[in-house]
């Protein structure tokens, strides 16, 4: 496409005006107020069209003016694609829905200068949000509060606040917060100016301690001239802790004290979190009064209930624990289903999950903790929020805990079903798949499979080989070729040398003869010495080149070692196995190391199953010392003192057990190992005892209130819409029964949304095999759709249908739309057979990564049809 025809489609459909800031000013208040009109700096585009059409009568003199403006704004909007926020890049990421007052985000006040009431509740709410670490809701609070009162300074402030790990987008909010400090309060520019200050201060890594330390006085001078301001008290005690390691605290008795006047004037205010944070490695103990009110402080926010299961499960408190760390996970389920968000787009849910599935290995939930990790694993995956790759996010904690839960409890024959499936399918991650491999052989050991258990001695084997014929290509470099190479350098330093040499000698000679000749020679000396210059530089460039080229083939051949060493390792604890399988003769002190790099529990039954019965007790009590309050190495425990002859201490230690099983599984393999004891010591099938609440746990609403365990896919809106070119309608309705992929567009003149048009469009026949269907809707007329699609490229003629939806209906009711600004954004939706939202992108920009979606799609739908037969053939 030529550049002529680019900036055609681009100004033909400049559709509004827009100047800067947050305004929803209806036009007949714009029209009537012309001082309000100059002061708006962004006007919703249908508004825009309206304006221009009024101007029609407007005096020729003002006239000449508005067309001087409208020429300037036709500009920006030449620069600005379709999508992309008025007010800058940090305004393009993070949510651009509108916000609703929740309600459960915290008892908080922070007086700002504003007249809109709403807009003092929207900011109160989003410093409740920022007190529970919920930054993308922060964010959209903050945002609406701009939408009601587009000059106040503090909701940009608030913006800045919710990035405060990302100072770039930070930076962004400030820059717009400063250019408002007319009319604020002498406590709000203290406020202002203290973060801006901190934020150019950490652009420098060498200045960033210092810029926490002046942030640090900032707040305590705001707290010093406004000490009834306990949001600055707040904000300085979560700065103290955040900022520990280079400003470590000194007294955590004097950040405590901070903390506590705060709750002495507001006893349910929010900062029982950060008491939390602060004891938690100390002395949680401490901290446990606010545990049992951090949840019930803010209930509306995950985080909230989460943080309470930080001091619980420090207390080895774990059926506590697991109680708080459920109610988190229903209540970002409630919230990311009714709010249409990805669930990995808030930061730390599937650090609250994954630690929820840690909780229920050690109180015994056992269906509880595989449900959850297949959940996390079957959750949406995005290249910018979670993938398997990324570490600390839904796919990749899903799958370990899977594993973990798998292996503590023994479910051999499960684990090996769950690795042909989407659960624990092979992947090229070389990590994820050496554990795998090693889970696979110690389930094939377990179950007797020696001829699985050999397989994954081969699959091993084979991968040492081939990284060690990747090793072995990648140092082949012949030495010859490496002496060539300088050869060629030197002969070409050489050739240009002498020829410069010779210039001089004959230039010597010339400058004999006239003076004229002589300065003639002494310039052309000179160009030869350039020319010496120019031949140094490019051998010290091929220098570089050769030098740089070395280091990289050094880096992959560590690389490569580390990998290697990894599988090594790994296939010698696999071959140990082997060897305990087929019976081989190995040496005791061999035996008693190898079989201690295997898990505690495999350790243990291995152990006492080559009678070494004094070391499986010594190791088991080692573990319980270790892990007090779990149910696991209790149980082990138990079988190693049976085994050693020692029932009387058996007996002792299943009353330790019985205490802690109130939520346990029955029918555990770890159990069904000591149901001798369980009988000696107990005559009702259900040993259990009736679960016991303390008094120190606070009010606890019923978990089904909050929300659902598990997150499903939320319902899909219905739509039913004209398409391009003809006179029929396609609904949503259509496609029952079959998966769709709907993409929305903003047009014709978003060269993006065409690109995107155009990469689907070759892939359709992929999806079709798939078994997928495609739709586009666009933001264009009807009339229009097709047409305008045509214009831009003649050739244009896509194998799926291209919808109208130019009053942006659907786009609203999808979401793929700003609500701050008034305008379309990009979607790409993935549509279950049963209508539910499987899988979404909602952004500034167009989904691009086609071949992502395919091999997405292909999982969410896979691991559909797993989840229903799994419902008919449970085993549990």
């Amino acid at each position: 496409m030529s550049k002529i025809q680019y900036i055609f489609c681009c100004l033909s459909l400049i559709v509004f005006c827009f100047t800067g800031s947050f305004t929803h000013s209806s036009l007949k208040a714009q029209e009537n107020d012309k001082k309000e009109k100059a002061e708006t700096k962004v006007e919703p585009k249908e508004e825009a069209k309206k304006e221009e059409t009024s101007k029609e009568g407007a005096p020729k003199e003002e006239e000449s003016k508005e067309g001087e403006e409208n020429k300037e704004e036709e500009k920006k909007d030449e620069s600005l694609p379709e999508g992309h926020s008025f007010h800058g890049e940090a305004f393009n990421e993070g949510p651009r829905q509108k916000a609703y007052l929740m309600g459960t985000t915290g008892n908080v006040h922070f007086e700002i200068t504003t007249k809109n009431k709403e807009c003092q509740a929207f900011f109160n709410q989003g410093i409740g949000q920022l007190h529970g670490f919920w930054y993308f809701e922060a964010e959209r609070s903050f945002r609406h509060a701009a939408t009601l009162d587009p000059d106040c300074a503090m909701v940009y402030w608030g913006m800045a606040m919710s990035n405060f790990q990302n100072e770039k987008r930070a930076r962004g909010f400030m820059e717009k917060a400063m250019e408002r400090l007319e009319g604020v309060t002498e406590r709000e520019k203290l406020y202002l100016e203290g973060f801006n200050n901190y934020l150019n201060g950490m652009k420098e890594s060498k200045k960033r301690k210092d810029a926490r330390k002046k942030y640090v006085k900032n707040l305590e001078k705001i707290i010093i001239e406004f000490p009834d301001d306990i949001e600055a008290k707040a904000f300085l005690a979560v700065r103290l802790w955040n900022f520990n390691r280079d400003l470590p605290i000194h007294s955590h008795v004097a950040v405590s004290a901070l903390i506590q006047q705060v709750l002495d004037k507001n006893p349910m205010h929010p900062i029982h979190h950060y008491r939390i944070h602060l004891w938690d490695y100390e002395r949680p103990d401490v901290a446990l009064k606010s545990a049992a009110l951090c949840g019930q402080s803010a209930p509306g926010i995950a985080h909230m209930w989460h943080m309470s299961g930080h001091i619980f499960s420090r207390l080895k408190r774990y059926q506590d624990a697991a109680w708080q760390q459920e109610a988190s996970a229903r209540v970002d389920h409630a919230h990311m289903m009714r709010d249409l968000v990805l669930p990995d787009q808030i930061h730390n849910y599937a650090h609250n999950n994954e630690w929820l599935i840690r909780n229920l290995i050690k109180v015994g939930r056992v269906q509880d903790a595989i449900d959850l990790a297949k959940n996390m694993i079957e959750l949406p995956r995005h290249p910018k929020y979670n993938t398997l790759r990324r570490r600390g996010r839904s796919a990749s904690y899903g799958r370990s805990r899977l594993f973990d839960v798998l292996q503590s409890f023994e479910l051999w024959e499960e684990l090996i079903d769950y690795c042909n499936t989407v659960y624990l399918e092979p992947t090229d991650i070389p990590r994820e798949q050496i554990k795998r491999i090693q889970a696979l052989a110690r389930a094939y050991y377990s179950l007797g499979d020696y001829s699985g258990l050999k397989e994954q001695v081969a699959i091993l084997e084979g991968r040492i080989n081939s990284l060690e014929k990747s090793r072995q290509e990648l140092t082949s470099v012949p030495e010859a070729e490496e002496g060539q190479a300088e050869e060629k350098v030197a002969e070409k330093q050489t050739s240009e040398s002498e020829s410069a040499s010779s210039g001089s000698n004959e230039a010597q000679k010339d400058s004999e003869k006239s003076e004229a000749e002589k300065k003639n020679s002494e310039e052309k000396k000179k160009e030869l010495t350039e020319e010496e210059k120019k031949a140094e530089e490019e051998a010290k460039k091929a220098k570089e080149a050769k030098e740089k080229e070395k280091k990289e083939r050094e880096r992959k051949e560590r690389e490569i070692k580390d990998k290697k060493r990894s599988v090594e390792r790994a296939l010698e604890q696999v071959k140990f196995l082997l060897q305990l399988a087929e019976k081989q003769e190995i040496e005791e002190k061999e035996f008693l190391k190898k079989v201690g790099r295997l898990s505690k529990g495999f350790e243990i039954r291995e152990l006492i199953k080559h009678m070494h019965h004094e070391k499986a007790v010594e190791k088991a009590q080692k573990w319980v010392e270790g892990n007090k309050g779990e149910v696991l190495p209790l149980a082990h425990h138990i079988e190693a003192l049976e085994a050693a002859g020692k029932p009387e201490e058996a007996d002792k230690v299943f009353k330790d057990l019985q205490e802690i099983s109130s939520f346990s599984k029955l029918d555990i393999r770890a159990y069904d190992r000591i149901r001798g004891i369980i009988e000696r010591n107990s005559d009702q099938k259900d040993w259990r005892p009736k679960p016991v609440l303390k008094d120190d746990i606070g009010k606890r609403p019923p978990l089904d209130d909050l929300g659902p365990f598990r997150w499903q896919a939320p319902k899909a809106s219905e739509w039913s819409l004209p398409v391009g070119g003809s006179d029929k309608k396609i609904s949503l309705s259509d496609y029952r029964g079959k998966p769709v992929i709907v993409i929305f567009y903003l047009g014709y003149g978003c060269l993006h949304c065409v690109e995107q048009l155009h990469a689907f469009s070759p892939k359709t026949e992929v999806f079709e095999k798939m078994g997928i269907s495609l739709v586009a809707i666009s933001t264009e007329k009807i009339s229009d759709v097709t047409d305008s699609l045509k214009k831009f490229d003649d050739k244009a003629d896509f194998p799926f249908p291209l919808l109208a939806d130019p009053e942006l209906k659907i786009f609203k009711q999808y979401r793929a739309f700003d609500d701050f600004e008034n305008f379309a954004l990009h979607g790409t939706f993935l549509i279950d057979p049963e209508g539910k939202v499987q899988w979404q992108d909602i952004s500034y920009e167009p989904f691009m990564e086609v071949d992502f979606l395919i091999g997405e799609a292909g999982r969410l739908l896979g691991q559909s049809e797993t989840l229903k037969k799994a419902k008919k053939q449970a085993r549990f």
